[in-house]
């Protein structure tokens, strides 16, 4: 297999944008139509998840150190959709007919030996994962909300009953199906770090025209039922560390990184925390009341929020933190300063540079893809080594 010569040829493929994903899905369906029940009716966002696949595999093809752990973790996902061993030549037929198709004349035998040779690993390695996988766990864990309670207009926050313990770490993520939106899965983070009765919160924010979030949101109260997929995510403590943490989190990313928080606090010594938590206006800090008592109450946890989208107030104040909360006296909430100081202003990844600097210190950050990115590069310039910064955002997984 050329490896280079593969890269080449899917750029040009991928060039001809959601053509390609239309037309091999159209050739999987018909020629397999028992196969299409296994997607979800509306296809736009699955097409989007097969481009980012393919240029993730490609990408990695010669770095299999790399590659291995993704296409493992692909192949435990998929056991959720009820992926088994004889379904995998049928998508392979229809990719290499769907790259011969958009190729045209560059399409030669050596590249199709080389596709050949890119899916046999692909298929070999997912199948392999998912069959090691089920000898352990169930495709997924049926759940039952216990609690569902809205923040404001589109943020809930939903407590689920596993009908089963769900191992994961704090930090990590499930998919989430609903039984009105069949086959629409959808990743959230755990918000809490594992209770004995196994319990899990996740926080959920609306987003427009997803099909899974507005029903989350919206329509969803205690009895009602999910599915949970298996939990996935490297956003997780390096428990080896004895470094001071920053966590960073950006509206509902939140919820990862206060289980992380929770992890923290059950460590005997537990380091210093700066926890920055930002929305666009002081309404968005949905669960900034409960941040403020934990701060009250951990000696080593400072809570600092921030706005973005606020003008910062006059000296006679009237938008301060204790007016938010109802109370006055301090909570811990800024660096060396009462909670009475008020709210900082500014996009997040600012706020935490001002703050700064941040040398010797462990950064987990989680929240839109934007600030998320940004936060990384203002982290690293204040002296965050790039080895000690865990990322993880939203991107399309939450709708």
């Amino acid at each position: 297999m050329d490896a280079q010569r593969l890269k080449e040829n899917f750029a040009a493929v991928a060039e001809q944008g959601d053509a390609v994903a239309m037309f091999f899905y159209s050739d999987l369906f018909v020629r397999n139509p028992h196969l299409r029940d296994m997607f979800p009716i509306g296809m736009t966002g699955q097409r989007d998840k097969l481009l980012r696949a393919l240029g993730q595999i490609v990408s990695k093809v010669d770095d299999l150190p790399s590659l291995v752990p993704f296409l493992q973790q692909l192949g435990r996902d998929h056991r959720r959709f009820g992926i088994v061993a004889e379904h995998f030549p049928n998508v392979g037929a229809s990719l290499l007919a769907t790259l011969r198709h958009f190729s045209g004349a560059a399409w030669t035998e050596d590249v199709e030996s080389d596709w050949n040779a890119a899916y046999s690993l692909v298929a070999k390695v997912m199948l392999e994962a998912a069959d090691e996988n089920a000898l352990t766990s169930p495709a997924w864990w049926n759940g039952q909300v216990i609690a569902a309670e809205r923040r404001r207009f589109d943020i809930a926050v939903l407590r689920v009953q596993p009908d089963r313990p769900l191992p994961y770490t704090p930090g990590q993520s499930v998919a989430l199906e609903v039984p009105s939106r069949l086959r629409h899965w959808r990743y959230y983070s755990m918000a809490n770090a594992p209770r004995p009765d196994h319990t899990v919160d996740f926080h959920v924010r609306l987003v427009d025209g997803g099909p899974v979030s507005p029903v989350l949101v919206r329509g969803t109260k205690p009895g009602d039922r999910v599915r949970m997929g298996a939990p996935v995510g490297t956003l997780t403590l390096d428990e080896s560390s004895d470094r001071d943490v920053l966590l960073v989190a950006g509206s509902t990313g939140l919820a990862p990184l206060k289980a992380i928080l929770e992890q923290i606090a059950g460590r005997p010594v537990p380091p210093r925390v700066h926890l920055f938590f930002g929305a666009r206006d002081r309404d968005g800090l949905y669960d900034l009341e409960h941040l403020s008592k934990l701060a009250a109450e951990l000696p080593w946890l400072t809570v600092v929020p921030a706005v973005s989208d606020e003008p910062v107030p006059d000296e006679s104040g009237g938008h301060g933190f204790s007016a938010l909360l109802g109370s006055g006296g301090g909570h811990g909430t800024g660096r060396g300063g009462p909670a009475n100081e008020g709210i900082e202003h500014g996009d997040l990844p600012d706020v935490v540079a001002r703050r700064g600097p941040w040398p010797g210190h462990d950064a987990y950050v989680c929240g839109p893809a934007a600030m998320a990115e940004a936060a990384v590069e203002r982290l690293a310039a204040s002296g965050v080594a790039r080895d000690r910064i865990r990322l993880e955002s939203f991107a399309d997984a939450q709708r």
